[in-house]
């Protein structure tokens, strides 16, 4: 049975208004905001949340570490053999001549430790991972030593080691070369991947103390949108955000509140906000912060909480809504992320600015999205002034040079796009147009979406 959540003290400081936040940002303008400034804002906008739980290790992937993971052991916890082949003592290999030694034994991966004597004319076999007998410092691997014969003994047998075969202390590893008993072996914040539960795993630990799942609600807005099932009529589309978003939020290893499709009607809008906000950390919404659209979600946003509204000067994506909600009776408030209404523009703000931000809040250490350097198999015309954000699709030539090319139609529509792009290439808000050879950032997906 998991234990439950263990519960930290609440937040004492007090907490920065969003105008606060606005006038620490050199040149911050909600009419035409540059990226990195949307960035520096969530930043400073989001706390890492506080409650902890211990989870065993099989469900620990994705996790983020709520503290350190300080090694109980030495890894490894011996000196031992790092290939098949032979133990001896390195002083005894001559360096202008063959060295003739006497195989006195075996040491197999997995049994304690050789402790006979042995002999400087001497060596054992031995197999990767086993423990060095006592004296001798480095293996000669099986493949480089010549068998001898041993006369009329036929029980007793010799190898060669042919003369700069190897160098004292070769094909062995140290106690504690990859970590010594009392070192840090992962740091808070550390997201678990894979090879971190691998690590843990030798340390002998089977549990960790996580960061608690941030709870993210999402609904679509719009009188315009169809849930799948209802037939299709004029000036209406199927929800496709849906999907996308609480993919992408699973994807992410959050715990997902999907609360479907919410009409342009002020009571059902203020109704699932105020019930979004009690039961979420974070809301995420698409639609109806155009300043063309119906006002409805624009003014129960501002009426239920501290909001801003932006112009990010970024392509696509422009118009986007941040700020918090206060359910009653919680301390905490709740995030709110209001993006666009148009599909690719939602999983590109989404990408470049809510995934950092609920990395965040996740408690995650490292949460910018990763670029790689990539050189434009195409023109690409650009005025500096924002930041475009176009689907590419990223491959290696033949000397391992990075290429990337776009999907071609790069409208904020156009779904089909992203899904053959395997990368977003990123053009930053002072860049301009790009010439074929000319080296741009990549933002790539796997893993992501």
């Amino acid at each position: 049975m998991r234990p439950p959540a263990r519960q930290q003290p609440p937040l004492r400081h007090l907490m920065k208004s969003l105008a606060a936040i606005a006038a620490e940002l050199e040149g911050y303008d909600p009419q035409a905001l540059p990226a990195v400034t949307v960035s520096a804002f969530l930043e400073a906008l989001t706390d890492p949340l506080r409650d902890t739980e211990t989870v065993a290790l099989v469900q620990a992937l994705d996790r983020v570490l709520a503290a350190d993971i300080v090694s109980p052991i030495s890894v490894p916890p011996h000196d031992n053999a790092a290939m098949d082949g032979y133990a001896v003592r390195g002083s005894t290999l001559r360096a202008n001549a063959d060295t003739i030694l006497r195989v006195v034994g075996t040491v197999l991966a997995g049994q304690a430790r050789w402790d006979a004597p042995i002999p400087d004319d001497a060596c054992i076999r031995i197999m990767t991972g086993a423990v060095m007998p006592e004296g001798l410092d480095t293996v000669v691997p099986v493949e480089l030593v010549q068998h001898e014969a041993a006369g009329d003994c036929a029980d007793i047998e010799y190898i060669r080691v042919p003369a700069g075969a190897v160098r004292p202390g070769d094909h062995r590893r140290l106690c504690g070369e990859d970590l010594m008993a009392g070192q840090a072996a992962l740091r808070a914040g550390q997201r678990l991947g894979p090879a971190a539960l691998g690590l843990i795993a030798s340390l002998g630990i089977a549990q960790v103390s996580v960061v608690r799942r941030p709870r993210v609600a999402y609904f679509s807005t719009g009188d315009e949108i169809l849930t799948l099932g209802e037939p299709l009529r004029p000036g209406a589309v199927y929800d496709s955000n849906r999907y996308t978003v609480t993919a992408l939020l699973r994807r992410l290893g959050v715990e997902v509140i999907d609360l479907g499709v919410v009409r342009d009607d002020p009571a059902a809008l203020e109704d699932t906000f105020r019930r979004a906000s009690a039961m979420a950390d974070a809301v995420i919404t698409s639609g109806g912060v155009s300043m063309g659209e119906a006002d409805h979600t624009r003014a129960m946003m501002r009426r239920l909480g501290e909001v801003v509204f932006w112009r990010i000067a970024m392509r696509p994506g422009r118009p986007m809504a941040v700020g918090r909600l206060q359910p009653p009776g919680r301390e905490s408030p709740t995030l709110l992320f209001g993006l666009p209404g148009n599909p690719v523009a939602v999983m590109v703000t989404f990408l470049a600015f809510v995934r950092p931000a609920l990395l965040r809040l996740m408690g995650a250490r490292d949460t910018a999205p990763l670029l790689m350097r990539a050189r434009s198999a195409e023109p690409m015309r650009k005025k500096p002034g924002r930041t475009e954000y176009q689907r590419g699709v990223v491959t290696r030539d033949a000397e391992g040079t990075l290429w990337v090319r776009t999907t071609g139609n790069q409208g904020s529509g156009v779904l089909r796009s992203m899904v053959e792009a395997n990368a977003l290439i990123v053009l930053a808000h002072g860049q301009g147009s790009v010439a074929p050879g000319d080296a741009v950032d990549v933002m790539l997906f796997d893993g992501v979406i």
